[in-house]
């Protein structure tokens, strides 16, 4: 636990790549197996469930501090994070020595104790862990060490401490690995074909294309498709079984059962790289759509039939059993049409093929995008033809162009403080509309909160304001006087019955601080509503 513990305080430290992987290389050299295995599963977002729930967290660091609850509620928004507001207000006396294995073996079963048992047992650990042990093991129990920890640094890390090469621990990484089971030998230095059946391969990402496509060269070297705008999946077929994977690693099998229809059309050792999409009415839905089926325990058959899904299929990694990501991208696609062609025109079979466009001039690859959101797409994706397919984000095969996105001017209605650096200011924003009353009186409703888009300076500006112009207090939340005007980008829109505003944004973000408009220039809800497609 001591060393797990030094390891996040470097992590955590540094903003050098370089720095982080010497770091984690080193302590993969030292540690324990069990430990490896853990440390991978924790920094790869495959922690336990929690134990035990923040209020409880809370109710007891402040009771073993001997402080207020309220005066710990607001050293907590003050440091902005629980876990480091604990081990900063309680002490310890540094008597536990422990491995990260054993103390996770602890951890998992204390959700089916006692809450005076579960008490107990935290409360000893925080007062006998020193401060950074206690940080870490508090993050064990809520999870999430944003310590910027991609799957390619954990690779490249690895990859330094083992010898094995990253593309190969890459894809060992990938799949339905059970920390309290698998070991460090099974899991990264073992060749076994068993373990292979059942995993994606190492998904390959986009940038975002931030200059002229003309930039790109000769137009005819690059062919593009539609971004669809719902969950990125690796569809496999082997030994007779469909497993269906998200790009973040999870097996999503279950949530998806249209894709069990597909065991009959297409042949074992089949790997298609495409798009779940709901397919509402025969025709492609809303993200907002697609939240309604993510995150349930069980799909029930009414849901199933209001919001089916399809899979927009445009890359073909695997066929007969062998890797084709090394074949350029044009020949995985013509394997792919000969695949889904004939199993398109049946409107049974949840698979859609994702047209593929080459243009002789990039205006009209232009033109293309500019009718992205009538074909109810993010934009375009463009792909160099001879291009493999890659492991992770690599720069130059692969691009996002995306269309512009649908803004509107806000008001400015309530704050809170952010979190991590920003933990001393009021930088998470609530913005509202104008909307007229049955008694023909003008309101601000809230429709969209952000937290990005505005520089370090402007930041401060605006939280001088803001502490300067608060109405109410809600806890960690400000009211304030209505009298900043920003702009609001986001992503799309769709009608919902969850939001006061009866509309959802897609990814909000303040593009720029509008010192020129009053709040009377503000849009109104009605203006919003009309951006819906």
């Amino acid at each position: 636990m001591k060393d797990f513990a030094q390891l996040i305080r470097k992590l955590d430290s540094t903003n050098k790549t370089s720095v982080k992987v010497k770091a984690l290389a080193s302590y993969f050299n030292l540690a324990s197996d069990r430990d490896k295995v853990w440390t991978i599963a924790i920094l790869s977002h495959r922690r336990p469930s929690r134990p035990v729930n923040t209020t409880l967290l809370r109710q007891w660091a402040s009771e073993v501090a001997g402080v207020p609850h309220w005066l710990f509620e607001e050293s907590y928004h003050i440091v902005g994070d629980l876990a480091e507001t604990i081990a900063l207000v309680v002490s310890g006396k540094k008597e536990i020595d422990k491995p990260l294995a054993q103390v996770l073996d602890e951890l998992i079963p204390l959700k089916k104790r006692s809450e005076e048992e579960k008490k107990n047992y935290v409360v000893e650990h925080w007062l006998g862990f020193s401060f950074y042990e206690r940080f870490v093991f508090t993050k064990l129990i809520t999870g999430g060490f944003r310590i910027g920890i991609s799957q390619k640094l954990m690779t490249r890390s690895l990859s330094l401490a083992t010898g094995i090469d990253e593309d190969i621990l890459a894809y060992k990484l990938m799949g339905d690995w059970d920390p309290n089971t698998i070991s460090f030998q099974e899991l990264v230095l073992e060749k076994n074909k068993t373990d292979l059946l059942s995993k994606p391969y190492p998904f390959y990402l986009a940038y975002a294309l931030e200059d002229e496509p003309e930039n790109l060269g000769d137009p005819s070297e690059w062919l593009a498709e539609h971004k669809w705008d719902g969950i990125r999946s690796q569809v496999i077929f082997r030994n007779d079984e469909v497993f269906v994977w998200s790009r973040g690693e999870e097996l999503v099998t279950d949530k998806y059962p249209e894709f069990s229809l597909l065991l009959e059309h297409i042949p074992n050792g089949t790997v298609i790289d495409g798009e779940i999409l709901p397919y509402p009415k025969n025709s492609i839905g809303t993200f907002n759509d697609l939240q309604k089926r993510i995150g349930r325990k069980t799909v029930s058959k009414a849901l199933l039939k209001k919001i089916p899904v399809i899979l927009m299929a445009y890359d073909l990694l695997e066929w007969e059993g062998v890797d084709l990501r090394e074949q350029p991208f044009e020949e995985r696609r013509k394997k792919l049409e000969v695949l889904a062609e004939p199993l398109v025109p049946d409107s049974s079979i949840p698979l859609y093929l994702s047209g593929t466009m080459g243009f002789e001039h990039w205006s009209d690859f232009a033109a293309e995008r500019d009718r992205a959101r009538e074909k109810k797409s993010e934009g375009l994706m463009l792909k160099r033809k001879d291009s493999p397919y890659r492991v992770g984000r690599k720069k130059g095969d692969w691009w996002k162009w995306k269309v512009d996105p649908l803004t509107i001017d806000a008001v400015l209605t309530y704050a809170m403080r952010g979190h991590g650096r920003r933990s001393n200011l009021f930088t998470d924003y609530t913005f509202g509309l104008w909307n007229t009353t049955e008694d023909g009186e003008r309101e601000l409703v809230t429709f969209a909160k952000a937290y990005s888009g505005l520089t370090d300076a402007e930041f401060r500006k605006v939280d001088a304001w803001i502490k300067k112009n608060t109405l109410e207090r809600f806890g960690p939340v400000r009211s304030v006087t209505p009298y900043h005007v920003f702009e609001i980008a986001f992503e799309g829109l769709a009608p919902s019955g969850r939001h006061k505003s009866g509309v959802a944004t897609r990814f909000p973000r303040i593009l720029r601080w509008r010192t020129d408009k009053s709040i009377e220039e503000a849009n109104t809800l009605d203006d919003l509503k009309k951006l819906i497609p």
